[in-house]
């Protein structure tokens, strides 16, 4: 039908443009952010492009959701401008005529974000915890970036070293300045690498000098090594055996029904009802005043985007905080809106309908 095919088409264009200025508008504001976090040593230089996708495809669901709400809003918003819904209703094609080609193209997207929510959401997650785990396995010694000072995560130890071109993990000309309660040393040794037994590390320093000086009283010692080994920094922990409840694959968390674990399964099917119900919603926001032109209607339809994913965020902290039921969560939060959809609905189809019905004429004579 010529109806359903031209909303169709326009749906399709106004989705894919939106998804293109949303995608890069994300993306650019995450490789900034990630390229801060990597310049304070949070995590590895060379991880920044894999760590991203992960991020981007993070936010994908929300990208998606947003998009189609955004072409929803904008394509039945830009006909009531160009008074083609005045036409459609007087032909009597109400506006719940709408709904079905609005959701055979809103399907797929839903579907998308289903499985990016429900399987990619926690692969994605477990994949960052992952690489930011690896990370923080790797020595203080070997995050130094060569030529530069660098203190270690506890801030007790000043590091600067001039790195090998080997792979082995030794650095060469070592600097470390290290504080121990009154207790300050500086040590210093031609070469130095990072030796694992088991679960600790050591520090292996070789041709150097040590001095150390007792801030309270006074007392300085120096002493010259050919080998000194000392345990650096913690044992080595991976996070991976406890990963938190959004890097938990979704069969687990139904296995496992904890108060956090149901809150995060709360927090992902609430991203696939809350798509859906943004995209009913988006029908019966879009309406607006041929004859003054505005996007009022779209600035609305933000709006109660950002209050209904907040809603999410809520029911999630809720659930995960044991104040009510995922259950009871889902369909106030979920059950909620798709009652406020199908009312604003039914008061936008009567009213359109009150207004484009034919009204004879003072004059005119009744029908025989």
């Amino acid at each position: 039908m010529l109806f359903d095919s031209t909303l169709r088409r326009e749906l399709g264009r106004n989705f894919g443009a939106t998804l293109v200025v949303l995608l890069t508008v994300v993306l650019t504001m995450v490789l900034i952010r990630t390229l801060g976090q990597a310049a304070l040593g949070r995590i590895a230089p060379q991880d920044v492009v894999l760590l991203l996708g992960y991020i981007a495809l993070g936010y994908l669901p929300l990208i998606l959701s947003l998009s189609m709400f955004i072409a929803v809003v904008a394509t039945l918003g830009r006909q009531y401008r160009d008074s083609e819904m005045v036409i459609w209703f007087a032909s009597g094609v109400g506006l719940t005529r709408f709904v079905r080609p609005v959701l055979a193209v809103s399907a797929p997207v839903l579907l998308l974000v289903g499985v990016l929510a429900l399987v990619v959401w926690p692969w994605e997650n477990e994949r960052g915890v992952e690489l930011r785990d690896r990370f923080e396995r790797r020595s203080d010694l070997s995050r130094v970036a060569p030529g530069q000072f660098q203190a270690s995560r506890d801030g007790r130890r000043v590091f600067f070293i001039e790195r090998t071109s080997d792979t082995n993990g030794t650095g060469r000309n070592v600097f470390i300045l290290s504080t121990e309660g009154p207790t300050e040393a500086v040590t210093t040794a031609r070469s130095g690498r990072i030796e694992v037994e088991g679960e600790d590390r050591f520090l292996v320093l070789n041709q150097g000098e040590r001095h150390e000086e007792n801030a309270t009283s006074g007392e300085k010692t120096v002493s010259r090594f050919g080998s000194y080994r000392v345990v650096a920094g913690e044992r080595i922990l991976s996070t991976t055996a406890s990963l938190p409840p959004k890097a938990i694959d979704t069969l687990t968390l139904l296995r496992t029904p904890t108060p956090p674990n149901q809150g995060e399964l709360a927090w992902r099917l609430g991203l696939l009802l809350g798509g859906a119900n943004l995209v009913l919603l988006g029908i019966g926001l879009s309406a607006s005043n041929p004859r003054h032109a505005s996007n009022w209607n779209l600035l609305f339809g933000l709006l109660a985007f950002v209050v209904y994913y907040n809603v999410i965020n809520l029911t999630q902290a809720w659930v995960a905080g044991s104040k009510v039921g995922m259950g009871t969560a889902l369909a106030a939060a979920h059950g909620g809106a798709f009652v406020l959809a199908m009312a604003l609905l039914w008061w936008r189809e009567h009213t359109n309908t009150r207004f484009t019905r034919p009204t004879p004429l003072p004059n005119e004579p009744a029908a025989a």
